[in-house]
């Protein structure tokens, strides 16, 4: 590609992602995205020329420049993304804020890509029209193998200096297998205080295991022994004497009172409490204690009331 189109190629690409910008700013989402995918189509075009490629339709390259090794995996992600989106825009009126500042942050990203690879085509064609200008012109044979060592990978290396840098690696592996020693075992003075220490190390750890192996001896005796001690003490235990005290609790008849005159029965200790009931004189109350020198609590028809206590007397 001539060095006017890669230029004029740029200065497209540069403009149409600074209109995309300004249509977010204007809120006019559906032509930001359908301008970012434009920009997309100006750089896959750019690329394909570049590769030889030549597909019916925009996912097609997207595909075969991701297959041929000329973009990468997210790279070709983000194609696909701002693509879509835009024919979302086109076809059925997608509006939607998010998504054209999606597809212009996506596009900014790629483009910041893109700008180091035309930098670098451009240097290379400044250095291919120099070396015209001077006559010195290669040959179709050259070309062609220029061409093919030279093709460019994902992460922008060509295939010839990655071969340049396996053949280095092989150069230091060999030279590192040189520098091995040809003789056998050998144990220098560093192994030798290291198997010392360990050797050390381990005397000390038998010389406290026997130490500590009496202590554990004595301990096992004295827990065995114990068991004799505490069989004696469940039989030194007396009976408990808590029988007949309940025995002499039971058979302690309960006090027997009945009413000297009519008395009324309150639902409080109190003349002020609600009246429950009348109890003629003689009746036998069911007594359950004394509330205070007044009054006197009584069962009466299976809930607690109160009546006066003047009135009762003892049977």
């Amino acid at each position: 590609m001539a060095m006017s189109d890669i230029t004029s190629t740029w200065e497209n690409i540069r403009r149409g992602v600074k209109d995309a910008e300004l249509l977010i700013g204007e809120k006019k989402y559906n032509m930001s995205m359908i301008k970012s995918r434009q920009v997309l189509e100006l750089m896959i075009h750019y690329l394909c020329d570049n590769a030889s490629i030549s597909e019916s339709d925009l996912a097609s390259s997207i595909d075969v420049l991701y297959e041929e090794e000329w973009i990468s995996k997210t790279t070709c992600e983000h194609y696909h993304k701002i693509r879509m989106l835009g024919n979302k825009a086109v076809h059925e009126g997608n509006d939607n804020g998010y998504d054209a500042n999606q597809a212009y942050h996506l596009l900014s990203q790629e483009v910041y890509i893109f700008a180091n690879d035309y930098k670098s085509k451009r240097s290379r064609s400044s250095g291919g029209n120099a070396g015209s200008r001077s006559g010195s012109r290669p040959s179709a044979a050259r070309s062609s193998n220029s061409r093919d060592s030279g093709r460019r990978t994902p992460s922008g290396r060509s295939s010839g200096s990655r071969n340049s840098s396996r053949r280095t690696s092989a150069s230091r592996s060999a030279k590192s297998r040189r520098r091995q020693p040809a003789s056998g075992f050998s144990v220098s003075p560093t192994d030798l205080i290291r198997l010392g220490l360990i050797l050390a190390v381990l005397v000390v750890i038998i010389f406290a295991v026997r130490l500590l192996k009496p202590k554990e001896t004595e301990q096992e005796t004295e827990t065995s022994s114990t068991p004799a001690a505490t069989t004696m003490v469940p039989e030194t235990f007396p009976t408990t004497q808590a029988p007949p005290v309940e025995t002499m609790a039971e058979t302690t008849p309960a006090p027997v009172y009945k009413t000297s005159d009519t008395l009324n029965v309150r639902s409080e200790p109190s003349t002020a409490g609600t009246k429950l009931g009348l109890l003629e004189a003689g009746t036998i109350v069911d007594y359950v204690e004394d509330y205070d020198d007044e009054w006197t609590i009584i069962n009466y028809n299976g809930a607690e009331a109160y009546v006066s206590s003047q009135y009762l007397v003892h049977d």
